[in-house]
């Protein structure tokens, strides 16, 4: 989907954050210029030492669509095994009506047994299923999606649906973004970006869908590398074929950082709706 104009996302870190600052951000963030604005869907922090905690990302994206006008809105990604699919099929649409269709759907498999996150679902009772399992539960969930928001089930429809982009870092996940879903999501620095890119869109136009509308977008650090025009990092990612890329800023969040960070930006266009 890359039209020569890459846009740039902020994701505010969750973790130990709090709403009011998240919200502070969000509206610097949009008042700076920014395209987008995300955030983990994690409940616990790993590294947490008693401390206010991690809201809740799909409550703080309804939120900030309230407060906010023009950026787009998402979560990076929703483990699928968080909430059962049907009800995801219409929080949704909820918010891509609360939103006025500012959604992008970021879903993905949830974290193996080798990540700290293994163990926040261990608290919440779930298991750690294997890599392929997890994977095929992505497969499932967007499958649900599809059919509920097709209307035909009587669920709230969404107008219009939001893009699915799946997140992942290997070429199985590249492939089931590609061939399920409307995007993927990856490391900016990833080794293989190329590569994994050039195989979502080639699982992607397999699958009988238009290559030339799939969203691809990655995520960094918060650093002027990725926000010049000029700059050879922004340059190497429109090389790969990313639509957006998406910069990572931890709490308590600094609005003057942020504020700062979008005037290196210069000039933006209204961002795709």
């Amino acid at each position: 989907m890359t039209d020569g104009a890459l846009k740039t996302d902020l994701l505010l870190i969750p973790m130990s954050a709090r709403w009011a600052d998240m919200r502070a951000a969000a509206l610097a963030a949009e008042a700076s210029g920014f395209d987008g604005l995300w955030t983990w869907d994690h409940l616990r922090d790993p590294d947490g030492d008693g401390g206010p905690g991690v809201p809740e990302a799909w409550t703080v994206l309804t939120a900030l669509a309230e407060v906010t006008r023009r950026v787009a809105l998402g979560p990076l990604v929703l483990n699928v095994a968080n909430r059962p699919p049907g009800l995801l099929a219409n929080m949704a649409a909820t918010l891509q009506a609360v939103s006025g269709g500012r959604l992008l759907l970021g879903l993905g498999a949830g974290g193996n047994r080798r990540t700290p996150y293994a163990v926040e679902q261990a608290v919440l009772g779930q298991a750690v299923e294997p890599d392929p399992v997890r994977a095929e539960r992505v497969v499932q969930a967007i499958a649900v999606l599809r059919r509920l928001w097709s209307g035909e089930s009587g669920f709230l429809r969404p107008e219009p649906p939001p893009p699915i982009i799946v997140g992942g870092f290997g070429p199985r996940m590249a492939a089931i973004a590609g061939r399920h879903a409307d995007g993927f999501n990856t490391q900016a620095f990833h080794p293989q970006l190329g590569e994994l890119v050039r195989r979502a869109r080639e699982e992607h136009e397999a699958a009988g869908r238009d290559a030339a509308r799939f969203v691809v977008t990655v995520f960094a650090g918060l650093d002027a590398r990725w926000l010049q025009a000029d700059s050879r990092g922004r340059q190497s990612l429109e090389r790969a074929g990313v639509d957006r890329v998406i910069l990572l800023v931890p709490p308590p969040f600094d609005a003057g950082e942020i504020r700062q960070a979008g005037r290196l930006l210069g000039p933006r266009p209204e961002p795709r709706r």
